[in-house]
């Protein structure tokens, strides 16, 4: 988490007071954590987890949309109409990216949960990536 912290003030280009990091930038963070926490673990049905790794099938697809129209809504609250559907664009867009190319990578060696640890590797470097792409997205929104 502090490295999270010292990644957005040094890509926001700031130092910010602390009770407005904590109630803008940090809150936003949170909020995506929270949406991450809820479109990719909780709610996430089968046809989307298992054909995210076909390029634009409708399941893939449908769950990037998710994330994308969730990010445009929390965005909603901090600034304008404009970058809320650029940063909820980029979300879903990367989303589904980082997605297809752990399924493809997973696909190509034949790794799954129960035979190899690179499986739990590349989810790791799959879910860095989702909260980098957050750390991004909040540089745009507080601008």
């Amino acid at each position: 988490m502090i490295t999270a912290i010292l990644l957005i003030i040094t890509l926001c280009g700031k130092f910010p007071k602390l009770e407005n990091f904590v109630t803008t930038e940090m809150f936003i963070m949170e909020l995506f954590v929270l949406k991450h926490l809820v479109f990719d673990w909780l709610y996430q049905p089968p046809f989307m987890y298992k054909n995210k790794g076909t390029y634009l099938h409708i399941g893939g697809v449908a769950h990037s949309l998710l994330h994308g129209l969730s990010t445009f809504a929390i965005a909603l609250f901090f600034t304008d109409l404009h970058t809320s559907f650029i940063v909820g664009i980029i979300d879903g867009v990367l989303h589904y990216h980082i997605d297809w190319a752990k399924m493809n990578i997973n696909k190509k060696f034949g790794w799954t949960a129960t035979n190899s640890e690179n499986f739990w590797k590349l989810v790791g470097v799959d879910q860095t990536l989702h909260l980098l792409t957050y750390i991004l997205l909040t540089c745009i929104i507080v601008k």
